[in-house]
């Protein structure tokens, strides 16, 4: 039995387009769209040739997210094989690369999705000192978003950090 993946079927011409994966990678990344949740309390920061790149706009932490640019997708394992490791690779060098830039005590990491389905990592810098230390972070921070200033900063130290640190990070160039 053949099985042809749904979004192929999208494509204007079905038969030609079904081998061609460039196609359906083009099909897929451009049918992503963000959670309205991580919309409303992120700033977009790029894109990993996987995920997109979010910092949540709360100046209490350093706290980046990584949503696969995939559709429907709620489970790291629902990933195809090589996404689960394109995004295993970026969220270590993600961690790497905070770890270094904040110089935290601890990092903590996790795809919960009980409120939001849609698949992101979440990837908190903790400091001894932070204001919910040692307790986890969900539901207990207070939320202080970022001054115009203090946006622009991080954005900066993040995506030059990122496009240091990985091949294919392109940055968002829009406003914030």
């Amino acid at each position: 039995m053949l099985i042809i993946p749904k979004y192929w079927l999208l494509a204007s011409d079905p038969v030609t387009w079904q081998s061609d994966y460039h196609y359906s990678l083009y099909v897929l990344t451009n049918m992503f769209s963000l959670d309205s949740q991580l919309v409303a309390d992120t700033i977009q920061i790029g894109d990993l040739p996987l995920s997109r790149v979010l910092l949540i706009n709360n100046s209490e932490l350093p706290w980046v997210i990584l949503v696969p640019r995939r559709v429907d997708i709620s489970e790291w394992h629902s990933l195809e094989p090589h996404d689960q490791l394109q995004l295993h690779l970026e969220s270590i060098g993600l961690s790497k690369l905070l770890m270094g830039l904040f110089n935290g005590d601890k990092l903590n990491t996790g795809a919960i999705g009980n409120l939001v389905s849609q698949l992101h990592v979440h990837h908190v810098v903790r400091f001894k000192d932070d204001s919910v230390w040692p307790q986890p972070v969900w539901g207990k921070i207070k939320t202080c978003v970022y001054s115009d200033i203090d946006r622009d900063k991080i954005i900066d130290q993040l995506q030059l950090a990122l496009a240091q640190g990985f091949s294919g990070f392109v940055a968002y160039k829009g406003g914030a």
